[in-house]
């Protein structure tokens, strides 16, 4: 299945949450000079026009990034991103709500930290949006797009030759079995690289999916697991994500101080008195 397409949902809480997280682990890794790999399984297109239909058919970045870009408060763990996103929208008029054009994917937000000591490695399998990523790489250096499965493409660039790494695994769960098939691929990536740092995105549908997931790591062998939730509304039995989550595997050290005044921000900007979330070590060093 192939139907699933990122632009009807760029910007919104979910983003917020993941891509706020992802400018934290790659800001940390520029702080050392030696260069790293950043692998991602399910690249998206690298930018989104909020201003196209399908972003205008949903409007959730309107409930999402646009209540946070214009704020003149925020944690300070959140300024690489907001940053990040303002220098993309330099004609924002910061005066007025959800006046954005462009969306950051994940490989737009790489671009912006990835230097001439990185390299950089996309997958995408979705024959319209490979075109729009290959697009946004063009004259990007040490960058490898290929239209090919992630999960597959990860295990065989691991180890990377520096031994440093961070990989995002975000797929659109449009399968059940992504749920088990994306911890798997980090499960078996963590017995070739251990100390690499590994972000698995995933939604809140149905609770059960996601107790399979942490039920998963815990009899693995995977070390130092944190995980991230924020859950707009109440879980439910009807079809819908309530809310999103994050694990990650090697964290950096400060990673869980910064989310834990990040999360109540979200809660107070983007939720209501039914948004709920969750910060916890779901697996020791």
């Amino acid at each position: 299945m192939l139907s699933y397409r990122h632009a009807f949902h760029a910007g919104n809480f979910a983003d917020v949450l993941k891509h706020s997280v992802l400018t934290l682990v790659l800001d940390y890794m520029c702080r050392k000079e030696k260069g790293f790999h950043y692998i991602d399984s399910h690249s998206g297109a690298g930018m989104y026009q909020l201003t196209d239909e399908y972003s205008q058919k949903t409007g959730e970045y309107k409930d999402g990034i646009a209540k946070l870009v214009n704020e003149p408060n925020f944690p300070d763990a959140l300024q690489p991103y907001i940053n990040l996103i303002q220098e993309l929208n330099p004609t924002n008029d910061l005066n007025k709500k959800n006046e954005l054009d462009l969306y950051p994917g994940s490989p737009g937000i790489a671009k912006r930290f990835m230097r001439r000591q990185d390299s950089t490695h996309l997958f995408e399998l979705h024959p319209t949006d490979i075109q729009h990523l290959n697009d946004f790489c063009y004259r990007w250096k040490k960058v490898f797009v290929k239209q090919s499965d992630g999960y597959q493409g990860i295990l065989g660039l691991l180890p990377p030759p520096n031994r440093r790494g961070v990989v995002l695994i975000d797929p659109p769960y449009e399968l059940k079995e992504d749920y088990h098939k994306a911890v798997d691929t980090i499960v078996k990536a963590y017995k070739k690289f251990a100390t690499g740092t590994y972000i698995l995105w995933y939604p809140v549908v149905k609770r059960e999916q996601v107790n399979s997931m942490e039920q998963a790591f815990i009899y693995s062998d995977v070390k130092n697991l944190l995980q991230l939730e924020f859950c707009l509304s109440p879980d439910t039995d009807e079809y819908g994500m309530t809310g999103t989550g994050l694990f990650i595997v090697n964290p950096p050290w400060q990673l869980a101080k910064q989310m834990a005044e990040v999360l109540p921000y979200l809660k107070e900007k983007l939720g209501s008195s039914e948004t709920q979330f969750t910060l916890k070590q779901l697996i020791a060093e």
